[in-house]
C-alpha cells in the first residue's frame, strides 16, 4: 500500500503535514485528524441548467384538445347507448350526435399536429398491441364508422337497424377511446405524465364521464336528463379523488400541477366540478341550472385536460423533475439490497 505525504502550504487551519493512504479501491482514505473537504460536494442537475429531456413537440391547442374531445366522443357513445335502453330518445340521440361531432373535432386535432393525414393512415400499417399510439390509431379506426353511423341514423330516421348497430358497437368501443390517451401520455418520459401512470385513466375516465354528462344536461330535456345528471356528478367525483391521490402520491413530481399554468388550470377545473355538481343537484328541475351545470362539466373537462397537458410539458423543462425521481429509486433500491 503506497503512502505519500500531502501538505496544503499556508493554510492556518489545516496541519502543514498530513498522511494519506491510497486503498485497493483508488480512493482516498483520509485519516480522522481533523480534516475538512476544501470543495463541496458536486451536485448534479444538469449541464448548464439545461433540460435534460426534450420538451414533447405536440403542440397544447391539438393534443390537449384531442385529449379532451376524444374523452368526450367516447363516453357520450357509452351514456347514449344506456339512454337508448332506458326509452330516453331525445337524450340519445343528443349525445350520438355530440358523439360524431367531437369525435371529428378529436380527429381534426390530431392530422393538424401530425401535419398530413396520410401520416395517420400510415399508422394503421401496423397494429403493434405494445405500442399505445398503434392501439389508440385502431381504436379510432374502428369506433370512428360506429359513431357516425349511429349519429346519422338518429339525426335522420333512417336505416334504425343500422343505426342499433353502431350506437352498440360505438358505446363497447367507447370507453377505450375515453382512457387509451391516459395510457399514451404515461407512456412518454415525461416526469408528471409517466410517474402519474397509475392514477391516469381514472382521471381520464372520471374527465370523460363528466364531460359526457354535461353534454347530456345541455342536450336533453329535464325529463330525460336524469342518467347524464347521474353520470356526471359521479365522473366528477371520481376524477376528484384520482386527482387527489395522484397529487399526493407523486411527491415532487406534482408540483407542476399545482404551480403555474398547469396548476391554475386544475385549481380551476376543481372548483368547476364541485360548482357543476352543486347545480346539478341542486336545480335538477330547472332547465336553465341543469344547462349552467353542464357547461361547468364540460368547462371542468377542458380545464384538467389542458392542466395535465401544460404540466407534464413543463415538468419537462426543469431537470430536478428529472433526477430527483431518479436518485429516490436508487436510494431505495440500495436501502433495500442493504436490508437483504
Amino acid at each position: 500500500m503506497n503512502q505519500v505525504d500531502v501538505r496544503l502550504d499556508g493554510h492556518p487551519d489545516l496541519p502543514a503535514e498530513r498522511e494519506a493512504v491510497v486503498g485497493s479501491s483508488g480512493r482516498w482514505r483520509r485519516k480522522q485528524r481533523g480534516e475538512r473537504l476544501m470543495v463541496p460536494k458536486a451536485e448534479f442537475t444538469s449541464y448548464y441548467g439545461l433540460p435534460v429531456l426534450n420538451p414533447p413537440t405536440w403542440k397544447a391547442p391539438d393534443i390537449a384538445g384531442y385529449l379532451f374531445l376524444g374523452g368526450l366522443a367516447g363516453a357520450s357513445s357509452t351514456l347514449a347507448a344506456t339512454a337508448e335502453l332506458t326509452g330516453r330518445h331525445r337524450l340519445a340521440a343528443g349525445l350520438k350526435a355530440g358523439a360524431a361531432g367531437a369525435l371529428g373535432g378529436s380527429l381534426y386535432a390530431l392530422i393538424h399536429d401530425l401535419g398530413r393525414p396520410k401520416r395517420f393512415i400510415n399508422m394503421l400499417r401496423v397494429c403493434k398491441p405494445s405500442s399505445p399510439m398503434s392501439m389508440g390509431s385502431w381504436l379510432l379506426a374502428t369506433y370512428g364508422p360506429l359513431a357516425v353511423l349511429a349519429a346519422g341514423s338518429a339525426v335522420t330516421g333512417w336505416l334504425p337497424g343500422l343505426g342499433r348497430v353502431g350506437t352498440a358497437g360505438a358505446a363497447l368501443v367507447g370507453p377505450a377511446v375515453a382512457s387509451y390517451t391516459a395510457a399514451l401520455i404515461a407512456n412518454t418520459a415525461v416526469p408528471t405524465w409517466h410517474e402519474a401512470y397509475r392514477e391516469l385513466p381514472a382521471v381520464f375516465v372520471g374527465s370523460a364521464a363528466a364531460s359526457a354528462g354535461g353534454l347530456g344536461l345541455l342536450v336533453a330535456p329535464t325529463a330525460e336528463a336524469g342518467p347524464a345528471r347521474r353520470a356526471a356528478v359521479l365522473g366528477a367525483a371520481v376524477e376528484l379523488a384520482a386527482t387527489r391521490r395522484m397529487e399526493r402520491r407523486l411527491g415532487l413530481a406534482a408540483e407542476p400541477l399545482r404551480t403555474g399554468t398547469g396548476g391554475r388550470l386544475m385549481r380551476l377545473g376543481k372548483a368547476l366540478s364541485i360548482g357543476g355538481a352543486a347545480l346539478a343537484i341542486a336545480g335538477h328541475r330547472s332547465r336553465p341550472v341543469s344547462a349552467m351545470a353542464g357547461a361547468a362539466f364540460l368547462g371542468a373537462a377542458i380545464c384538467t385536460r389542458f392542466g395535465i397537458f401544460t404540466a407534464g410539458v413543463a415538468s419537462s423543462l426543469d431537470p430536478k423533475y428529472t433526477v430527483a425521481p431518479q436518485r429516490e429509486r436508487l436510494a431505495a433500491r440500495k436501502a433495500e439490497e442493504a436490508q437483504a
